[in-house]
């Protein structure tokens, strides 16, 4: 019995068989409430936070795990 989900090609001297599947389920989104994220400016150590002006989580330069400091407004 020939499999429902491929398709044979056939040439003089080559024979190929290719499979064809569908997409599965795509995960969940980035957030519940839309928000995007942009880490383009990211790098090692950045720290994501929320802008609520833009509605975005960033990751940047200036926002890093050596800039937060004890006893600072974060």
């Amino acid at each position: 019995m020939s499999n429902p989900n491929s398709v044979t090609v056939s040439q003089v001297s080559d024979v190929t068989t290719v499979e064809v599947t569908t997409a599965g389920p795509q995960g969940p989104t980035f957030s519940s409430s839309g928000a995007t994220l942009n880490d383009s400016n990211k790098v090692d150590g950045s720290v994501v936070f929320f802008d609520s002006s833009s509605g975005t989580f960033i990751a940047d330069t200036t926002t890093t795990k050596l800039t937060l400091v004890n006893g600072g407004n974060f």
